[in-house]
């Protein structure tokens, strides 16, 4: 009688055991920060006129990852042309512009430079 008492208690805890586990481990995964090669291509890519002094910052609301004059970004939630104008504030003139594969307009482009 007692085996009979203890054996749902018994799966019952290794239900909720492995219920916790599992859902650590999914959670873990769904919100854990893989690197911007992993995830696929770029949303942002931007081409500066000078190489960029610093290869990480944060501007337009994005993180971007700068190699030489180009810089990477994922989606942001701001308009392209205001993130294009913050990364300009941060790292100067902006020669090329792209969100989601299509180049920002010229005259946009000229705006976000400032000019």
């Amino acid at each position: 009688m007692t085996l009979s008492l203890s054996l749902p208690r018994t799966s019952r805890f290794f239900g909720l055991v492995f219920a916790l586990a599992y859902t650590t481990l999914s959670f873990g995964i769904a919100t854990s920060a893989a690197p911007l090669s992993a995830q696929g291509a770029p949303y942002y890519t931007a081409t500066l006129a000078q190489p960029a002094d610093d290869n990480r910052a944060v501007a337009g609301g994005v993180a971007w990852n700068c190699a030489g004059t180009t810089c990477v970004a994922n989606k942001g939630t701001s308009r392209p042309s205001r993130v294009c104008r913050g990364l300009a504030r941060e790292f100067g003139e902006i020669v090329s512009f792209t969100a989601d594969g299509e180049a920002l307009a010229e005259d946009k482009l000229t705006r976000c430079n400032g000019n």
